[in-house]
């Protein structure tokens, strides 16, 4: 709330926020599908950035939710274990494994945020 606060604030009779949440939440869908389009091909090194992306743009707006997932998902792009400070590589099908439900969370975390934005709008 903190950060989508200081939104509000910059927001101007033109609605600023509004097209900027709209843009967020059209761009996340995109990420999302190119992320579950590389997840298939096992591209993991560009599952990674996007992750990375989409953990830059959430953070933007406040949604943490998505924001964590996705920095779970740039590091195990990066075959990197989030969780250790160990700088051993796991495999690629660790990766994966870990990564697959993480992309039904991120998709469910995404859901929830375009609801609340719609509920606040209407509000």
């Amino acid at each position: 709330m903190e950060v989508f606060n200081q939104i509000l604030e910059l927001d101007d009779e033109d609605g600023f926020y509004q097209e900027m949440v709209q843009n967020y939440l059209d761009q996340a869908i995109e990420t999302i599908r190119l992320m579950d389009e590389c997840f298939s091909k096992q591209e993991l090194i560009q599952l990674g950035k996007h992750g990375h992306f989409l953990k830059g743009s959430s953070a933007a707006l406040g949604v943490v939710h998505v924001r964590d997932i996705c920095e779970e998902i740039q590091h195990l792009g990066d075959r990197m274990d989030p969780d250790m400070e160990s700088e051993v590589k796991m495999s690629v099908e660790v990766a994966l494994a870990r990564i697959k439900p993480l992309l039904t969370r991120l998709m469910d975390e995404h859901t929830k945020a375009a609801k609340w934005f719609n509920a606040f709008e209407r509000s």
